[in-house]
């Protein structure tokens, strides 16, 4: 009988390049065909290089709300300003495929999800030190002092969540932590499968 996939949970800071680490493993030849994206919903507007529909479903405020009230989402939540959520069906679809299904979410989120399933394996990205996280925030240049800010806070509240985790993983070097990641969620669905 073919084993239903699991559900694995990428969180970190804003800024610790959990999206990166994300779309890396998307790419890995040795997880092609086994490990698949889960495409969010958000309210938020279009970054630059980002396409509907591939990096997310770019929605209105008022139609989120509507499927938030009908139940379409796994996890919801607001972030900075901007709705963000997973759709229930096309997961659980993926699932019963045996798929490995990638949620990139902050750690609210991600609570969320692991309430309503349990077995979900959970990763938590971070820096070094939030010295280090507040430099890649300022490099980025997409926020402004007060935004720089907020999210330096979240990302304190964050990092006392990383205990909950099942694999911790310290980003200070992206190609190191990316073949840490890569090892262990190849462990994992050998296991599954074993």
């Amino acid at each position: 009988m073919k084993k239903s996939g699991r559900i694995i949970i990428i969180s970190g800071p804003s800024g610790s390049g959990k999206t990166t680490l994300h779309k890396k493993l998307l790419a890995s030849a040795k997880l092609k065909g086994k490990v698949v994206k889960s495409v969010s919903m958000t309210t938020r507007s279009r970054r630059a290089g980002e396409k509907p529909g591939r990096d997310y479903i770019f929605i209105s405020p008022r139609q989120f709300e509507s499927k938030q009230k009908a139940g379409h989402f796994l996890e919801s939540q607001k972030v900075f300003d901007y709705h963000y959520g997973t759709p229930a069906g096309n997961v659980k679809k993926l699932l019963r495929k045996g798929k490995y299904v990638l949620l990139c979410i902050d750690v609210k989120g991600a609570k969320e999800v692991w309430q309503k399933c349990p077995d979900a394996f959970k990763v938590f990205i971070r820096t070094p030190t939030l010295a280090i996280l507040k430099e890649r925030l300022k490099k980025r240049g997409t926020e402004n002092p007060q935004d720089l800010k907020v999210r330096l806070n979240t990302a304190r509240h964050e990092l006392a969540q990383a205990k909950h985790y099942d694999y911790v993983i310290v980003n200070d070097d992206l190609a190191k932590a990316y073949r840490k990641l890569e090892k262990w969620v190849s462990t994992q669905l050998n296991s599954n499968h074993s």
